[in-house]
């Protein structure tokens, strides 16, 4: 166990473990008008998701992820909602902003995989786009980045088509000297 300190209720002053992990959920809902907007690719549909920014649901999951896996709270912390500059803010952007924060920690991602939750589109051919969109937006290669395409058979928000959930979750390791 790596104890940060030795007595209870003593502020922790130093983190020594090289790995850290990080989840990361958003959900927006749908509206009429395309095209839809996912991890950084623009997807023929008739409707788009509803955010103060963007509303990349998949985008604003990793961002999550990140963020958490270093302690630094969430991207509603980072990018407040009622901060006129994030109106239809890119969230490519933040997401990049939200990752130099992490290496600024000094850690680098190993990994992450993220799972989308849309009844449609169905998501199969546009995989591997978003899988590449994501590794050019954080510097990594594709294969470090895991997508997986989940339906709401018909059940729930999801299933009914009212909104496009996403997850993802992020393995951080600690930055080598030099890297």
């Amino acid at each position: 166990m790596h104890a940060a300190a030795d007595t209870l209720g003593k502020e922790a002053t130093t983190i020594t473990n090289t790995n850290r992990i990080g989840i990361g959920h958003d959900t927006h809902r749908l509206i009429p008008g395309g095209p839809l907007r996912l991890g950084g690719v623009e997807i023929p549909h008739e409707a788009h998701l509803h955010g103060h920014s963007d509303a990349d649901v998949l985008l604003h999951a990793v961002t999550d992820a990140l963020l958490g896996a270093i302690a630094a709270g969430d991207i509603g912390d980072m990018f407040p909602d009622t901060a006129a500059e994030n109106r239809g803010r890119n969230s490519a952007d933040m997401l990049t902003l939200a990752y130099q924060r992490v290496q600024q920690a000094g850690y680098c991602i190993e990994n992450l995989d993220c799972v989308v939750f849309a009844q449609r589109p169905r998501l199969g051919t546009y995989k591997q786009r978003i899988r590449q969109r994501l590794a050019e937006i954080l510097h990594l290669l594709p294969e470090q980045v895991g997508l997986q395409a989940k339906t709401g058979e018909g059940m729930g928000p999801v299933g009914r088509e009212e909104a496009i959930a996403a997850e993802c979750i992020v393995l951080l390791s600690r930055k080598a000297t030099g890297r």
